[in-house]
Formats: structure tokens, C-alpha cells, sequence
């Protein structure tokens, strides 16, 4: 049931929309948070660490394994043959991911065998000296080398895109890439798995799905699901990194305990997490657009190459919302948006923050520049032409926007940005400067909340309201740092009226919900705060049933509020209400759920509403290059992001900030490299440079779009904050190509991502060659 009071005033809320810290904040910079790596290990614990191959593709025709086995402090070794269950770590066991290989090396870091020692260095020591007879065959790495897919090609298709291009007044084709991107997680894979008296098995795992995890341990260990127990109390970040990657890590660990009969953990050393762990999706992009004189949009025809890597993973979910979000903010009124998702022999590449979204709306701001440059115009402009807007409003699969506030929302950020003014300033400049150039770009974004696989769009939670007027609360949702936990025992709080300190926050236990749905999409508050409010009305219902009863006075009459409890002439507090109701055998206890309303999408179909609502936001980024280095510097970062009425703009805002430097990173100086044996050689910091403090600059202003908040019944009319800010920060890649345009007017930047110093100066060398 939603909330009663979502359309109270502001003022009267007593512990939603207030900028609580975050409930791990001294703990976290104390050291004092315990993440599983911190837990304290059960005597006799043993240590699992994995073995792989040297080779990319091929075949494994020997593994000679007799070195491993005698190294010192060695218990065990373990192969595919060994597993007592499936040798499948796919998500919902699709079949195309062994946990061990057994015969098929498919990609460099593909784990053969694991080494089970009384230490972990004992462990890691030993796996290296495995000796392996293969038959290697040539990687395919690229996408402009593969011919194999993981899934069937799919499309979105609206009229006659073919026939519209060849007519429009002015049109054009191109061709980009976008990269990868390493999650990058502070804590890396790891599990701990612990065995039962009886053959049960309990699991502690650093995961944003503790119910596949819980799945595909039963599995592999041909157990029934309630004989396994996943827990997990916080994760140092997961950015979808562990949805359904941290799963082997997990059954690895379960089978070593399964095997030995004593706990067994599995820490990833941080090389070996980077080479066996998916990345974001990469693609080759190819486009062709129509459009009028003034810039505005006939038709767009778009196909996006994926990297899948070795296997399924979800690159279905995934690449699916590469193509609803191909259209970012803009009407397409003909248009065809076509997938390939490609084999390759590198890891799987995975859900990572924005789950594809940011890559096809990469695709729309770089049609959007290139449209502006060819016609002379203000990017700016043909943006704002192109917005959704009556009567132009049915995206590209058919969903209707109905709540559209990017035209109130950029023409404010344009006037606080001052970015028409900035604009003619930067144009002076460069005008007298040879070597640095500055740019300016301001970006849109509208992104989709709710899973687009419909099933999970649901959730569940547990309150107990304790006899003296205490609160613990579970729910579905997994803490990797985002504020979640802290967001629902917010809105427990305000529901029974009661101060933030009386409610527990407990860890995630797939024995207290069941049947979770992972942390992803964005959708973690939205859902699980809700099934606590479900849970919290259940607990009330009783106790306005209990009033009435005993005291002959209406649920109308009855406030919860000020850690009291008003009705009638009486006030006492929740603890005496709650000791009075359980004297009288009331329930207090309530396991609560909730499933997303109106949502529908029939992919073999195209056509449904796969979203509840949209989140909107822009942001305006200026930079300057050196076009004789390919050097960049951000300059100024001014934000506007729309979280409807936030529950807590403290954690909303640090969500927008960190959202924003993480993208920032991925499209400026993350770059992934594979050489051509198919080995991952950006696998440490000191090869991978994801974003510093010096990289952010000291204007960095981010505010909260005031609203009415959202028009869907959302709780507490707040939205999503988790995964929209990252595309923010495309403002800064678009402000770079800005930069390299104002070299040769009416040129048009040819600029992959990310945008290196490499890739800067190659596309300075175009625009001054005029290719």
C-alpha cells in the first residue's frame, strides 16, 4: 500500500526529505565498517584461490596439476570434475557459463581449476604453478572480427526510416566508438562460505543479488534453495559489478566448503579481479540521420555493435536499454535502432551503472553536436528543437512521455550556468589563442526507472515493532554505499512517527525475504522502501483495529508522531501502545511486498510501458585542451538533476556528485586495452586511470531541481538517484569535441570514447587535415 501521507507538507514531515548522514558514515571513515573481508573467520577457515590458463581461445588438453597439490599448506584441488552439481554460473542458469572450465578456454582468466590452502598466499602461490598442454586458436577481441552472437539481432522500428533519409533536406552517415569501463569497486569479489550441521550451507557474499547468488549455489551444490542462506551487510561498491558477477566467486567458495567440511573463503587478488570480471559494454556505433534546415529530426537510423564477450551474461537487459535510451531526450519521428550483440573471447561484459543507457545516449549528443556543427548552429539550439513535446511524444518503442520537464528544467540551468554569455566569451578566446581551446557544452538527460525484465520489479521487506516501541527492519535491497538502508529506515521512521535511532537496520538475509530482486535499475528505494511501507501499514492496521477496540476511537483520529502515539484525549508512547497491543495478543510483526504498477513490456512485441516514470537532469561543463598534447582540464561543472521530492538530499546530492565523476572518468581517461593474444593489459591502477581528486575542478555546483515531485505515486513522490547521473557528465565529452570544432569552422569532430590525450590529438589532427 503506498504511503498515507505522501501529499503532506514538507514541514510536517518529521525524518523524510531531512539530509541525514549516511548510517555507516563514522564507521566508514573509521575503518570500523565490516565488509566480509572483515568478518571474523570461523577456526580452521581455508582460503580459495582460482587457476587459468595462458591462453585466450583454444582448447585444454592437459592440465597437469601435481605441483599445485604438493605445495605447502595445499588441502585441495578442484576441477569442473569435481563439482558435485551444475558447472553453470550463469545468470538464471542460461548454460553458457561454466564456474570452472572444463575442455573450452574462452577468454584470458577463465578459471580452470581452484586451489583450497590453509592461507590465502599459500593458495595464490600454488595455483601458479600449474602446467598446462593447449591448443590455442586465434582470439577474436573486436567486434569488427566477430561474426558469432550471444543473442538474436533485435530492433525497435517506427515508419519507413530508409525512405525518410533519402528524402530529408539534409542528411548524413557516421561511425564511432564508445568504450568500456572497469567498475573499479573499492572492495573487490569475495565470499565466504560456511557449512551446516545437516548439509546446509550459509554464505556471505559481497553482492547486489543475494538471491541468484542463493540460486546458483543450490545448484552447484544439488541442493534445495532453503538449504542455502546468502547474507550480505554492505558491499564497498558494486556499480553492477556484482550483480551477477560476484556468483562464482560464491559458488567457488561453497564448493571448497562443500569438498574440505570447514568454511572456505575467496578474496580476489585486484589483477585477477580486473582480467575474470565483465566490464560495460563497448560498441562500434553506425548512424545515419535525416533532418531539416533548422536541425530538427525526419529520421534516425542507428545500429549499436556490442562486446558481449564470452557468454550471455545480461547483455539481453542490457543492450535492450542501450536502445531505449538511443532517443536520450529527443523525438525521433522515423527511425530504426538495430542490435548485435557479438561473441567474443573476452570475460562477459556485465551490468555496470546505467545498464547501457549512457551508450546510446552517447549516440543522440553526438548526433545532436553534429547536426549544430554542419549547420553552424549552437548545439544548444538543435537540442532544445529536438525535445520531446506535444504531439511529438511516443519514444522510439512506443511509450508515451507524459511528464516532461527538460524544457523548464534546461532554460533554468542555461540562465544559472550563464551559458550564453559563457558561450560568446569562449569564442573570443579562442579566437586569440593558438594552442589551448576551450569548450562549452550543455547536455540533457531523461532516463527510464523500472527493470525492463518485468518480473523484477517487485520487492519485499520485514518489520518487527518491538514491545518497547523499537523497530527492526529487512528488506530485499543491498547497501554498496549508495544510502539505501538509510533512505528505508527513513521512511519506517516518518510511517510510525518515531525519531531515526529507534529503527535497526539489519543486514540482507535471503531467510528473512526471500526471492529478492538485485540492486539495479535504479529501482532499490523505490521498491524496497515501498514493501516497508507495506510492512509498516499491516503492523498499523492492527494497532488502529487495537485503539478502536479498546478505547472506541477511529483510525481517522490517530497520529503517530513525535515518538508518540495521539488519540482522542490520550498520548503515550509507541512502546506503551505496542506493550499494551501485544498484552492483548496483537500481531507486530508484518512481512511486507510491493510490485511496480502500470509497467508492461512484450518484448517479442516491442510495445508496453517498461517504465514508471522518467528522471531528468542537464548538466553544463566547460574545458580546455591542448591541441599540441591532447591534454584536458575540466573548468567548471554546474548540475541540475531532478529527484522529485527528495527523502534525503544529502545522500541524493553525493549520489549526483560521485554518479558524475564516475562517468566522467569513463568517457575521458578510462580506457580498457586487450593486446593481441586477448590478454587484459589495463588490469591495475597503475595501467587503468579512473578519475583523481585533481581531475575535478573547484567550481563543481550541484543542485536539486525543485518540483511538485513525482507524478507517478513513487514513495514519498521522490525518484530514482542511483544510475542517472552518470550520463551527466557527456556534457563534458561534448564540450571537448566543442573545443576541437572551434579549429576549422563548419568542421565536425570526429571524437571516440574515451576522449584520452591520444584520442584528443588524433581528432585535432583531423579537423586541422579537414578529414
Amino acid at each position: 500500500m503506498p504511503p498515507s501521507d505522501v501529499l503532506i507538507p514538507d514541514s510536517e514531515l518529521a525524518v523524510v526529505r531531512k539530509p541525514l548522514p549516511h548510517d555507516s558514515a563514522p564507521r566508514h571513515v573509521t575503518g570500523a565498517a565490516a565488509y566480509i573481508d572483515d568478518i571474523r573467520e570461523p577456526a580452521g577457515t581455508l582460503h580459495v584461490a582460482p587457476g587459468y590458463a595462458p591462453i585466450a581461445a583454444g582448447r585444454l588438453l592437459d592440465v597437469d596439476l601435481s605441483a599445485v597439490s604438493a605445495s605447502p599448506g595445499v588441502v585441495a584441488v578442484m576441477t569442473a570434475a569435481d563439482l558435485p552439481g551444475a558447472n553453470d554460473i550463469s545468470p538464471k542458469l542460461i548454460g553458457d557459463d561454466p564456474a570452472l572450465a572444463d575442455g573450452e578456454i574462452r577468454f584470458h582468466g577463465q578459471v580452470v581449476f581452484i586451489v583450497i590452502a590453509e592461507t590465502r598466499d599459500q593458495a595464490r602461490r600454488a595455483a601458479k604453478k600449474a602446467k598446462f598442454a593447449t591448443e590455442a586458436a586465434k582470439p577474436v577481441i573486436d567486434v569488427d572480427e566477430a561474426s558469432d552472437t550471444v543473442l538474436p539481432d533485435y530492433a525497435f522500428l517506427r515508419g519507413d526510416p530508409d525512405a525518410a533519409i533519402a528524402g530529408a533536406p539534409v542528411k548524413f552517415s557516421d561511425s564511432f566508438r564508445i568504450g568500456g569501463q572497469e567498475h573499479f569497486y573499492l572492495e573487490g569479489q569475495v565470499s565466504m562460505a560456511v557449512p551446516g550441521e545437516a548439509g546446509e550451507i550459509f554464505v556471505y557474499a559481497s553482492t547486489q543479488h543475494p538471491s541468484e547468488v542463493q540460486h546458483v549455489v543450490a545448484h552447484a551444490l544439488h541442493l534445495p534453495t532453503s538449504a542455502v542462506t546468502v547474507e550480505i551487510r554492505r558491499m564497498g561498491g558494486g556499480f553492477g559489478g556484482k550483480e551477477s558477477q560476484a556468483t562464482q566467486w560464491a559458488v567457488l567458495a561453497a564448493v571448497a566448503a562443500w569438498k574440505t567440511g570447514v568454511p572456505c573463503k575467496m578474496r580476489l587478488d585486484r589483477d585477477d579481479d580486473m582480467i575474470m570480471t565483465g566490464k560495460r559494454h563497448d560498441f562500434r556505433v553506425d548512424y545515419s540521420v535525416g533532418h531539416d534546415e533548422d536541425g530538427v529530426l525526419t529520421a534516425v537510423d542507428v545500429a549499436f555493435a556490442a562486446r558481449c564477450g564470452h557468454s550471455e551474461d545480461l547483455s539481453m537487459g542490457v543492450v535492450d536499454r542501450t536502445m531505449f535510451h538511443a532517443d536520450n531526450s529527443y523525438f525521433y519521428p522515423e527511425c530504426r535502432v538495430l542490435t548485435r550483440r557479438y561473441r567474443t573471447n573476452t570475460c562477459s561484459n556485465t551490468a555496470f551503472r546505467g545498464f547501457g543507457g549512457p551508450q546510446g545516449m552517447v549516440f543522440a549528443e553526438r548526433m545532436m553536436d553534429q547536426i549544430a556543427y554542419r549547420l553552424g548552429k549552437d548545439p544548444l539550439d538543435v537540442r532544445k528543437a529536438n525535445f520531446y513535446a506535444a504531439g511529438r511524444d511516443r519514444t522510439p518503442y512506443g511509450q508515451q512521455v507524459t511528464d516532461n520537464l527538460l524544457p523548464e528544467l534546461v532554460a533554468e540551468l542555461e540562465a544559472k550556468s550563464d551559458y550564453r554569455a559563457r558561450r560568446e566569451e569562449i569564442a573570443a578566446w579562442n579566437a586569440e589563442s593558438r594552442i589551448l581551446k576551450r569548450g562549452l557544452a550543455l547536455t540533457p538527460i531523461k532516463f527510464g526507472i523500472s527493470f525492463t525484465l518485468m518480473p523484477l520489479n517487485q520487492a519485499g521487506a520485514l518489520v518487527h515493532l518491538y514491545r518497547d516501541g523499537s523497530l527492526h527492519l529487512n528488506h530485499g535491497g543491498t547497501e554498496m554505499g549508495q544510502g539505501l538502508f538509510l533512505k528505508v529506515a527513513q521512511v519506517v521512521a516518518e510511517e510510525f512517527g518515531v525519531d531515526l535511532g529507534k529503527v535497526a537496520i539489519t543486514a540482507t538475509r535471503t531467510d528473512k525475504v526471500p526471492n529478492t530482486s538485485p540492486t539495479a535499475a535504479s529501482a532499490g528505494t523505490d521498491l524496497n522502501a515501498m514493501a516497508a511501507v507495506d510492512a509498516c501499514g499491516q503492523i498499523k492496521e492492527r494497532l488502529y483495529a487495537f485503539i478502536e477496540q479498546k478505547w472506541q476511537i477511529r483510525r481517522h483520529q490517530v497520529r503517530f508522531r513525535d515518538n508518540q502515539v495521539f488519540f482522542g484525549n490520550r498520548a503515550m508512547s509507541l512502546g506503551e501502545l505496542a506493550n499494551a497491543a501485544y498484552l492483548e495478543r496483537v500481531s507486530l510483526s508484518a512481512a511486507g511486498h510491493y510490485k511496480t504498477p502500470v509497467i508492461s513490456w512484450n518484448r517479442d512485441k516491442a510495445e508496453g510501458r517498461p517504465f514508471f516514470y522518467f528522471a531528468y537532469g542537464a548538466s553544463c561543463s566547460e574545458v580546455t585542451i591542448d591541441t599540441m598534447t591532447g591534454e584536458m582540464k575540466v573548468d567548471r561543472i554546474d548540475v541540475l538533476h531532478d529527484v522529485g521530492k527528495s527523502l534525503n538530499p544529502a545522500i541524493d546530492i553525493g549520489q549526483i556528485e560521485g554518479g558524475f565523476v564516475q562517468g566522467m572518468g569513463w568517457l575521458t581517461t578510462e580506457e580498457l586495452v586487450w593486446d593481441s593474444q586477448g590478454r587484459l593489459r589495463t588490469h591495475a591502477p597503475s595501467t587503468y586511470k579512473i578519475p583523481a581528486a585533481s581531475d575535478i575542478p573547484e567550481h563543481f555546483r550541484v543542485e536539486l531541481f525543485q518540483s511538485d515531485g513525482a507524478r507517478e505515486k513513487t514513495i514519498y513522490r521522490s525518484k530514482a538517484v542511483g544510475e542517472p547521473p552518470l550520463m551527466l557528465p557527456i556534457s563534458v565529452w561534448c564540450a571537448i569535441a566543442n573545443a576541437i570544432a572551434s579549429l576549422r569552422p563548419g568542421g565536425v569532430p570526429k571524437l571516440n570514447a574515451p576522449a584520452t590525450p591520444e584520442a584528443i590529438l588524433k581528432s585535432v589532427r583531423a579537423m586541422v587535415a579537414g578529414d
